[in-house]
């Protein structure tokens, strides 16, 4: 039997969706919520992260290691993580454990947030920032999405600072939690061999009585300004560069000619960034990546190198993303087309791909497209397609900053 698309909703407003498998030989289960870095409040900026630390210690009748006990007696993989726009909890496991995977993914997302493990997981947060600080490119990344973003919501720290964390009260953290953890601001996905009829009871039973709070998501104006910075460091060896220009948002239809566009650009092996730069010797790294966001989105070229080659390979930078559509061929777009398609493919073959794909579409764009659907669109995309890009969403960079030795 093919996998099959299935959808139901709560009266609270919880949106439940899977792709069902009844040939598969595990099961995965997702809860996904629409918020992240973007919806904090600047004072509390980190809040959506920190939470993530505090639903694994402990609810109102599991202490943090009963948790993990908990998870490990199923042989559960789970884990989670938060972005600038969404946060996940899940869980991988044999068919015969989603249930229980489910429950306790249920009971975890209702944590008791105690003041003392709220003090403890603090310092925890704060050394994760302070080890972030020590890998350059992170540095340069949140610095320059700060300077691309500016006022914009999304110019915000994932992880926080110092100061937001430091500062940040546990009752301020309770208060976010009651507003974007509600029953209409979650969509439970689920794929692999799951009975659906009897998920959707087992969640009704689990989040039936979760509040409904119609949280909203704050879209403001984002006035692109060009900016070009340079930040020294001590203890760095290498040249770090960032340079991006906006790019279409998440949803809309020009986004796969822009991850296109991007791995002729800068993929890994075999793009115009690479035959120029890294097999050249000139730079040790260099990519680009389309990241569509919600309401907007940007494209980015990065690359590290020795110090006294950063000139150059700035200009080179330059260079092809001027060139990019020029002399574009179609074997040059086929390989680009069949490398994404494979990344798609592949993340879809198993059902904790297929779960994280289907929480994450339903997240951003609310409506269900199957794989062969985003295949199909996927190729597509022709050379015309690159060039009426080009020319619509101009790549000369707006931002460029730089991460040098002090």
């Amino acid at each position: 039997m093919p996998v099959t698309f299935r959808r139901a909703n709560l009266p609270n407003g919880l949106q439940i969706v899977a792709e069902t498998d009844p040939t598969a030989h595990t099961s995965s289960v997702g809860f996904f919520f629409r918020t992240g870095a973007r919806d904090e409040a600047p004072k509390v900026m980190g809040v959506s992260h920190f939470l993530e630390h505090m639903m694994f210690k402990g609810t109102a009748k599991r202490t943090a290691e009963q948790v993990n006990n908990d998870f490990d007696a199923i042989g559960a993989s789970h884990n989670a993580y938060t972005t600038s726009e969404m946060t996940a909890y899940f869980a991988h496991v044999l068919p015969e454990y989603s249930s229980a995977a489910t429950e306790i993914l249920a009971d975890i997302l209702r944590p008791a947030l105690r003041v003392e493990d709220f003090e403890e997981e603090r310092g925890v947060i704060l050394e994760e920032i302070a080890m972030y600080e020590d890998q350059p490119f992170w540095v340069l990344y949140e610095h320059a999405m700060e300077l691309l973003y500016g006022a914009h919501p999304l110019a915000h720290r994932v992880l926080g600072t110092k100061d937001t964390i430091s500062t940040l009260e546990r009752d301020a953290m309770a208060t976010y939690f009651a507003d974007r953890y509600s029953a209409d601001n979650t969509i439970v996905a689920a794929a692999g061999k799951i009975d659906f009829d009897a998920f959707v009871g087992q969640i009704d039973a689990l989040c039936g009585r979760w509040q409904s709070t119609k949280p909203e998501r704050a879209f403001p104006t984002w006035n692109v300004t060009d900016r070009d910075d340079t930040i020294r460091l001590k203890n760095v060896t290498r040249h770090y560069l960032l340079m991006a220009a906006p790019a279409p948002d998440i949803n809309h239809s020009d986004r796969y000619v822009a991850a296109m566009l991007a791995q002729v650009l800068g993929d890994s092996d075999g793009s115009r960034l690479y035959w120029s730069l890294v097999e050249t010797g000139l730079a040790e790294d260099a990519g680009s990546q389309y990241d569509g966001r919600d309401g907007t989105g940007e494209l980015h070229v990065t690359a590290v190198s020795d110090p006294k080659d950063a000139a150059e390979v700035e200009a080179i930078c330059r260079r092809e993303i001027a060139n990019v559509v020029k002399d574009l061929s179609d074997d040059e777009l086929l390989r680009a087309r069949s490398k994404i398609a494979t990344g798609v493919t592949l993340a879809g073959e198993r059902p904790a791909g297929r779960m994280n794909r289907l929480g994450t579409i339903l997240t951003y764009r609310g409506e269900y497209c199957p794989l062969e659907e985003e295949l199909a669109r996927i190729d597509c995309v022709t050379t015309a397609d690159l060039v009426r890009y080009v020319n619509e969403w101009p790549i000369e960079p707006r931002l460029v900053v730089r991460l040098a030795p002090a």
